[in-house]
């Protein structure tokens, strides 16, 4: 059993069930292993939520650091790009993403440390994109982040309950247009 073929496939699970029905057990019975054997390393089903969402943090974390270290892509490119990845992956029924989403409404207590791994990511995302605003010289470029990141939140809320990939399109329109009037804006063309 190799951990990171049980976190997939966990994640997976989270993404196509929710944290609520998602078991031990249902996990055990898709890999098709004895469920002590998961029990090993995951004693209950709260410890398998928090190291599946740390391992898809560090995926979705390093994903941001190749298309960061990308000299292909310019500034707007690297920050619409996250909507390219989210629409091959919803097209394998995957959802990144969502998951941190749903953690904070499954474990909303703020000093719970799946909650805080949720706000982590969420703050890693917002940081990403102020990065990129602030290079490319937007207009007040953490208002914007702040409306881009809320656009791609409500695109993941979505997603998490509808999977609907023209969801993806339709939020990648708004944080172009965002990203648009930021620019004209900066240049004085909305004065």
């Amino acid at each position: 059993m190799q951990r990171e073929h049980v976190l997939n496939r966990a994640l997976n699970l989270l993404e196509q069930k929710g944290f609520t029905r998602v078991t031990l057990e249902m996990l055990a019975d898709e890999l098709s292993i004895p469920v002590a054997q998961l029990q090993q390393f995951w004693p209950e089903r709260e410890a398998l939520h928090y190291d599946c969402l740390r391992y898809h943090a560090d995926q979705i974390d390093s994903w941001r650091s190749k298309v960061l270290l990308d000299n292909t892509l310019d500034p707007q490119q690297k920050l619409l790009a996250r909507y390219r990845i989210l629409d091959e992956q919803v097209r394998q029924q995957r959802y990144p993403g969502c998951l941190f989403v749903a953690a904070c409404t499954f474990y909303p207590a703020a000093d719970h440390p799946i909650h805080q791994l949720a706000e982590q990511q969420k703050q890693a995302s917002f940081a990403y994109t102020h990065a990129l605003l602030t290079q490319l010289e937007a207009d007040d470029a953490t208002m914007v982040a702040h409306q881009m990141e809320l656009i791609l939140e409500g695109c993941l809320s979505k997603l998490l309950v509808k999977h609907q990939l023209q969801d993806v399109a339709i939020a990648r329109r708004l944080a172009e247009d965002i990203l648009r009037l930021a620019l004209c804006r900066k240049n004085g063309a909305l004065a």
